[in-house]
């Protein structure tokens, strides 16, 4: 070496400064090449991920467009749909329920009374009235005519009744004589502009006809009403004796706000509209094209129209739901869903323009277009700025590099000098060589400092590790001793744990093998009427098992909180351990959730332990559930779940492997069977009671072998509660005229449980028959109170409406029902309401109890 200006050349620090420069200037070479060489790569890529974003853009919208429309537009129009199906279907219910009737009449026509028929009557014009009316010539006062008359005016009563609570127009009944009784609100459409009875072409009309050609139920196409002129569909049918025809019976319904509400939602080109059992467009808001309403004599027959995907599709339409299709329409690409409306054989079609729904695509392109185009000018002026100021920075590294070189071989030979001089120095007693910041280069040379350090301190770090170890023991004994306390803490420990729950005793107890345990049980609310219940093993003990434990209880607790379902809750969990289980451990798991108010118990198992349940009055016994495999041992498990339905005084008994695998000094295990007779030794014991005895019969079994694994339990006993029964009521004074009021307020409760159409009518009658009945004679001369009283048991399905009066004692069920074969005047009075009120509810119950008159109506709803 050679010493120039006090620089050693030839040695260390020449050869480190020779490679150190080398290096960065091959480095800020290849660094270079490669930059120029992106930034002409990126300019390319940026843009075929234009290209491709903009495909992807286009794909994308159309198909969520599609998706959209498919989701909603198709829900929306099978909505429609069932909405037009039940605005028929009071039509349907008011001609059958006639038409049954009438049937009767004829059938034995000697056993009703002959009753008169009134006229239209200009003076009850607004109120629901019974009118006769007739063909032009003919003649009421003919014998047969005038015995026909006064037969089926028995009917009176009953189309005044369902007209009032049906969603119909009008409902008549004709004979083939050429005349009719008819029941609406509006007399007055009756009489010309003289005050003389419009006669009416009763057998030409289409409701007449059609429902003699079909011989059955018949509705018409949509026309205008004869009286009203409103638009109106007529559903008929025809009524035979003996092969012979007696009577049609028929009912109205104006279309006015179909028609409205067609027009309505026209929207961007989009619509509906109806199409009738002949392909006719019936409604709709176009105005021209195949879609325009037109009279039926001109209009076209949809299902063989000469665009066959459209006839194909109308088809369709009439007997089922479609799913959205694109079909062309007028020239224009269009999206149609369609579905039927069963009842009359019409269907509701829904058009959406292709255009329309291309709009949001067309936007979405134009606005990527304009970012796109900012974004590049923005890049590629950034590269040009990049490409000069990569320039400077080549050259600032370049200097940097090389001052850089000459500061690091210095640093690397000054140490070495330093450690030759010290071990040099090294002698006699004098043998401890320390490590001094000088030597802390974080290279070779703070290794070779420290291989000298380290044979300097071998016997003080050996009598050092001593110490530590000893140390290190006692810290581990105090570790275990705080692990142990936060295992035991993590579980539920006070008992009772929810003393303000009666429905349910609940006890758990966990005694591990060693300080630490695998096993755990967990119960916690997920909310006021769910009760989840956890028993779980862990694969090995001690402190592994403890804390694969842990993290498992947490995992099941969080997934359980979510409200999900047990199986579920196995399996998310599952997941979560399979994504980072490189200790290749697992658990077993059996979890339940228990619905509080029902007793109805979900649970499933992921390889645990059979729980063992008990029934009230019955025994304890072991419930063989389907297994899942244990969490934790593949990944993409899925698990079955099950129900039990726990009765008031029903028990269940969880448990890890330990129960029935302890084990005595003869190498007997305590077995499932033991297990069984000690709990049925005692089948009214608490769950705390329960579980020590378990505990004790365990302990007595093994004596002094030593525990072999956890031994953790659970018991539960379920007490049960009000099973959902809620009720409300009105107290109002027993007078006729507060019936409105008490009506309201049943059709209010009964609409909060979606109580259906027929049921609430049925309903509606019998409360008018009981309340009446109250008013007109509890009392009577005096006034007084009566209660009406909604109580629903939504588990059962049943609606129980009840009436309180404190009125003259009086038991309607012990009435004797009344003849209804004979007329009105020869009849007894009275009984028909109560008659009428049994034959529509399921149960009619009466008690007199504390000087009270108490009259329960009991309906299913469902």
């Amino acid at each position: 070496m050679k010493n120039f200006h006090g620089m050693k050349i030839g040695g260390i620090r020449q050869k480190v400064f020779a490679l150190v420069l080398i290096t960065i200037i091959l480095l800020v070479a290849a660094f270079a090449s490669v930059l120029f060489y992106q930034s002409r790569r990126v300019t390319d890529i940026v843009r075929m991920a234009s290209d491709s974003q903009r495909q992807s853009i286009t794909e994308i919208s159309e198909e969520t467009m599609t998706a959209v429309l498919d989701s909603n537009q198709k829900q929306k129009t099978i909505m429609e749909a069932y909405i037009a199906q039940d605005l028929f279907g009071d039509a349907v219910s008011v001609v059958n329920i006639v038409a049954d009737y009438t049937g009767k009449l004829f059938a034995d026509p000697d056993a009703y009374p002959k009753r008169a028929v009134a006229q239209p009557d200009l003076a009850k014009d607004g109120e629901i009235s019974m009118q006769l009316l007739t063909e032009e010539g003919v003649d009421v006062d003919d014998a047969q005519i005038a015995a026909d008359l006064g037969l089926i005016s028995n009917l009176s009563e009953l189309m005044m009744a369902v007209y009032a609570n049906a969603n119909v127009d009008s409902c008549y009944v004709a004979l083939p004589s050429g005349v009719m009784l008819l029941v609406d609100n509006h007399s007055s459409s009756k009489f010309d502009k003289n005050g003389n009875i419009i006669p009416i072409p009763i057998r030409q009309r289409l409701w007449y006809t059609g429902a003699i050609e079909s011989g059955k139920l018949h509705f018409t196409d949509v026309t205008s009403d004869l009286f009203t002129g409103q638009i109106s569909i007529m559903c008929s049918l025809p009524v035979y004796q003996e092969g012979q025809l007696v009577a049609v019976i028929g009912a109205d319904l104006f279309l006015n706000d179909v028609a409205q509400a067609v027009n309505s939602m026209a929207s961007n080109g989009s619509f509906i509209c109806i199409v009738n059992q002949n392909g006719h467009v019936l409604f709709s808001p176009q105005t021209e094209g195949v879609f325009q309403v037109l009279p039926a004599e001109q209009a076209k027959d949809l299902r063989n129209d000469d665009n066959k995907e459209l006839a194909a599709f109308v088809n369709k339409a009439l007997v089922g739901s479609t799913d959205f299709e694109l079909v062309e329409v007028d020239g224009a690409a269009c999206y149609m869903v369609g579905a039927p409306i069963a009842n009359v054989g019409w269907a509701i079609l829904s058009i959406v323009p292709k255009s329309l729904a291309d709009k949001p695509t067309e936007a979405m392109l134009t606005q990527f277009n304009t970012i796109q185009s900012d974004a590049t000018g923005t890049l590629t002026e950034g590269m040009s700025s990049s490409k000069a100021t990569i320039f400077v920075l080549i050259a600032v590294v370049f200097a940097l590099a090389a001052a850089a070189a000459i500061f690091l071989s210095g640093r690397i030979v000054k140490p070495l000098m330093t450690i030759t001089s010290r071990v040099q120095s090294l002698g006699g007693d004098n043998l401890q060589f320390f490590m001094e910041d000088t030597y802390r280069t974080r290279d070779e040379i703070q290794v070779l400092a420290e291989a000298f350090a380290m044979l300097s301190d071998k016997t003080v770090q050996y009598i050092a590790e001593v110490q530590r170890v000893t140390a290190e023991k006692e810290r581990i004994g105090a570790e275990l001793s705080l692990a142990t306390r936060i295992q035991a803490d993590m579980l539920p420990n006070v008992f009772p744990p929810f003393p303000e729950r009666k429905e349910f005793d609940i006890y758990a107890s966990m005694k591990p093998a060693k300080a630490v345990g695998g096993d755990f049980y967990d119960f916690f609310l997920v909310d006021d009427d769910h009760l989840c219940l956890v028993m779980a093993d862990v694969s090995g003990k001690g402190i592994p098992a403890a804390l694969f434990m842990m993290a498992s209880k947490i995992i099941l607790a969080n997934n359980a909180m979510m409200g999900k379902s047990p199986a579920q809750i196995l399996s998310d969990t599952n997941a979560a351990i399979c994504s980072n289980n490189r200790e290749e451990m697992f658990v077993t798991v059996w979890l339940g959730i228990l619905e509080i108010s029902t007793g109805k118990l979900i649970a499933a198992n992921a390889g645990h332990e059979y729980p063992i349940f008990k029934q009230a009055g019955g025994k304890f016994e072991l419930f063989k559930d389907k297994h899942g495999l244990a969490i934790g041992a593949m990944s993409g498990v899925k698990y079955r779940e099950y129900e039990i339905q726990l009765t008031k005084g029903a028990k269940l008994f969880v448990y890890t492997d330990g129960v029935p695998e302890a084990i005595n000094d003869a190498r007997q295990f305590f077995g499932t069977e033991r297990l069984l007779d000690v709990l049925n030794l005692d089948t009214n014991a608490s769950p705390l009671i329960m579980l020590n005895a378990v505990q004790k019969a365990v302990n007595e079994f093994v004596l002094d072998a030593e525990q072999f694994d956890d031994l953790t339990m659970l018991g539960i006993e379920y007490r049960g509660k009000d099973m959902g029964n809620s009720y409300v009521e009105i107290e109002v004074d027993a007078e006729r005229s507060n019936f409105l009021s008490v009506l309201s307020f049943v059709e209010e409760n009964l609409a909060e449980i979606a109580c259906p159409t027929k049921i609430k009518r049925q309903i509606a009658i019998a409360v008018e028959e009981v309340f009446i009945n109250i008013a007109s004679y509890a009392y009577a001369p005096d006034k007084g109170k009566a209660i009406v009283r909604i109580d629903t048991n939504k588990n059962l399905g049943i609606i129980a409406i009840t009436f309180i009066d404190n009125g003259k004692p009086f038991d309607p069920t012990q009435s004797a029902d009344p003849d209804t074969t004979l007329a009105a005047d020869e009849r007894q009075f009275g009984g028909l309401g109560i008659f009428m009120t049994k034959k529509l509810m399921d149960e009619v119950v009466y008690e007199y109890m504390d000087g009270q008159n108490i009259l329960t109506l009991k309906k299913s709803i469902e």
